[in-house]
């Protein structure tokens, strides 16, 4: 069984024991979260359930792993020979889940 779930903007496709890294999300390492915008369901006998846009019921619960920021990114501007030249960096913050259960919904 797998979803299709959106959260921050972004689609992940999702099983049970899955660990993602979502845009982050409010809670402390322990928690559980509670995602209700689940897009697609697919049962283990190949039933396709999907959304118009969201499935009603249907939700993905998970567990929060992790709170933490990705990798540094540089922000690099110039423009030749006007001497113009900006630097900067920048950190996004994510959240790790570790999905536990997914729940079906009604199409």
């Amino acid at each position: 069984m797998f979803a299709v779930l959106k959260t921050g903007g972004k689609q992940y496709k999702v099983a049970k024991g899955d660990t993602i890294q979502v845009e982050k999300l409010t809670g402390e390492v322990g928690d559980l979260v509670e995602l209700a915008h689940v897009l697609m369901v697919v049962d283990d006998d190949d039933n396709v359930l999907v959304g118009k846009p969201v499935l009603e019921g249907a939700s993905v619960k998970a567990e929060i792993v992790d709170q933490g920021r990705h990798r540094k990114i540089i922000i690099f501007k110039m423009k030749r020979r006007k001497n113009y030249r900006r630097k900067a960096g920048h950190r996004q913050p994510f959240t790790a889940l570790k999905i536990t259960d997914i729940a079906q919904g009604d199409a």
